[in-house]
């Protein structure tokens, strides 16, 4: 074995704590299925799973090998300990009971205890990228045994972010139509409802919004990777996300499809486009990190559903799994004072405004 534990304690949200029943399901289970675009199983589609790899520590990798009705932990290729498959269903099933009953954050000393047994000291594996689950598992597609990574999405807790808020995800927006003294009296307008009334008074004044350009230009370029026009089409969306009220992503593409503000020769071009926007937000793309257009995440989406059921969205169900994300997503925005937005500014003469971008599950 490696160092004594000594029982230490684990704290997490129901996202967090979800990461780790997931880790423990899997290999009770040996296996996981595939979701079509409605998250439900197909009984037919299924990756085994031949171990789970674990960085708990920098630079030190565990191997939990499934091994007939075992589960045999690894350290440098030698057998330190072995569990049962079973033990890890029961203790997974409890964990998903845990999980049911409590809010917020939370400690669960039995949990905590079977964990630092199988040498897991903390609840989510330490991570500077979209991977939350390194697996090795047999491509039934290829038949190549194959290690992948997947990120982790939990419907047990509150809905997680796909796209974080940010100064990086601002927009800019030039402003035509009104004068310098509105512009002052929109600023002072700080209602419960500041930014819904800022925009009403915007419209209500004669002004018009027109995408200018991005706040930051790292997270322009990452766009460009995914397609020149994804600025200027994304900058469209959001202004219909602020102007009409509107925040599902659904709706909001058959709104931008019915407009086309682009004018594309084929409305379809929208959600596609918008489609390829998500998936690389999910699996590896982030706005202030210089993307090589790589998914982190290259074994694709775990999802674990609000039953306990696990399925995975791999990436060869991908277009599965882009209108999954098409489906499940909807806009929101952070803190106006924190990620400096919604207020009138004059440059050369001209008015803009900024306006912040976040995509959340819903």
């Amino acid at each position: 074995m490696m160092s004594n534990k000594n029982d230490r304690k684990m704290s997490g949200n129901k996202g967090e704590w979800s990461e780790l029943y997931a880790f423990m399901k899997l290999l009770s289970q040996g296996r996981v299925y595939a979701a079509n675009e409605r998250v439900e199983k197909i009984k037919e589609v299924f990756y085994p799973i031949l171990k789970i790899m674990r960085e708990e520590q920098k630079g030190t990798v565990i191997d939990y090998v499934i091994d007939e009705n075992e589960v045999k932990i690894k350290l440098q290729a030698k057998t330190i300990k072995t569990i049962s498959r079973q033990d890890l269903d029961n203790q997974a099933n409890k964990l998903l009971e845990e999980i049911a009953a409590h809010s917020s954050s939370f400690e669960l000393e039995d949990i905590a205890k079977f964990a630092n047994g199988i040498e897991i000291t903390k609840i989510k594996a330490p991570s500077t990228d979209k991977t939350d689950i390194s697996m090795q598992i047999e491509d039934t597609h290829t038949n190549y045994i194959r290690n992948v990574g997947f990120s982790i999405k939990s419907e047990l807790g509150k809905a997680p972010t796909l796209l974080n808020a940010g100064r990086t995800t601002n927009f800019i927006y030039k402003i035509t139509g009104i004068t310098s003294k509105q512009a002052e009296e929109i600023n002072r307008i700080d209602t419960d409802e500041k930014i819904k009334d800022r925009i009403k008074a915007i419209n209500d004044m004669g002004g018009k919004l027109e995408y200018f350009d991005m706040n930051h230009k790292g997270f322009k370029r990452n766009l460009g990777m995914l397609d020149t026009s994804m600025p200027q089409m994304l900058g469209a969306i959001i202004s219909y996300y602020y102007g009409e009220s509107i925040n599902k992503c659904t709706d909001l593409i058959k709104l931008v499809a019915e407009r086309n503000p682009l004018n594309y020769e084929d409305s379809m071009f929208y959600e596609y486009k918008f489609k390829k926007l998500l998936c690389a937000c999910a699996l590896g793309m982030k706005p202030a990190k210089v993307w090589d257009g790589l998914e982190e995440a290259n074994g694709g989406y775990i999802i674990v559903k609000a039953d306990g059921e696990l399925l995975a969205y791999h990436i060869y169900n991908r277009n599965c799994f882009e209108q999954y994300l098409l489906d499940n997503t909807a806009f929101d925005r952070g803190g106006t004072s924190k990620h400096k937005y919604m207020n009138i500014y004059e440059e050369n003469g001209d008015m803009f405004i900024q306006l912040n971008l976040q995509i959340r599950f819903k």
